[in-house]
């Protein structure tokens, strides 16, 4: 369980009416506490799509060798192999009968 520590805010009596006509007075600390969640996130994410540092370095990933294009390649040849069970050949796609 995570710890928890009492904070004391004030809010604007007609603010406080307005999130007790939708939660009710025993609803307002879980509204308060998503409602913050949800704006750290995204907040959050607002800071990283403004930073101008690339999100994934080639570096952090050796796993992929020098041509992460290839990688992909592979990656799929191996899964379409695995969800086809056919040896790598996927499943031949029928022509649909138009009726003409």
């Amino acid at each position: 369980m995570q710890s928890t520590q009492r904070a004391h805010i004030l809010i604007p009596a007609d603010l406080l009416r307005e999130i007790d006509a939708i939660v009710g007075p025993r609803g307002r600390s879980a509204f308060l506490l998503e409602t913050a969640r949800e704006e750290v996130r995204r907040r959050k994410l607002l800071r990283f799509l403004e930073n101008d540092s690339p999100a994934w370095l080639q570096k952090d990933h050796p796993d992929m060798g020098q041509d992460p294009a290839e990688w992909v390649r592979q990656s799929r040849h191996a899964s379409d192999r695995h969800s086809s069970g056919r040896g790598g050949r996927t499943p031949a796609r029928r022509k649909r009968n138009s009726g003409t």
